[in-house]
């Protein structure tokens, strides 16, 4: 006889992990090392008006190769914490800035 968390156990290793939050939005700052902000905007429809509004969220994304620089389209992902206010990683760089090599 198999206790209780003998079968939840092999049941939650059976499962995969889920999928991180992804986002896709424009590099605001680079000026720090290995750090990135990044603005993400998103359409909510007004409770009372009914007129969609423009939200905006901004982020600290982890860099490690400093790849992406102000005005790049970017892909991020969100990871374990990595610092206080850092807790999303690069994935990709989607769209260079106009003008940069």
């Amino acid at each position: 006889v198999q206790s209780g968390r003998d079968e939840m156990a092999e049941s939650e290793a059976g499962r995969g992990r889920k999928s991180p939050r992804t986002g896709i939005g424009g590099v605001t700052g680079d000026k720090m090392d290995k750090t990135r902000s990044v603005t993400i905007q998103r359409l909510v429809k007004h409770p009372l008006y009914k007129k969609y509004v423009r939200r905006r969220t901004t982020y600290k994304v982890h860099d490690e190769g400093n790849v992406s620089h102000s005005g790049d389209k970017v892909r991020i992902a969100q990871t374990r914490p990595l610092s206080k206010t850092k807790s999303w990683r690069l994935v990709e760089v989607l769209e260079r800035r106009p003008g940069s090599l």
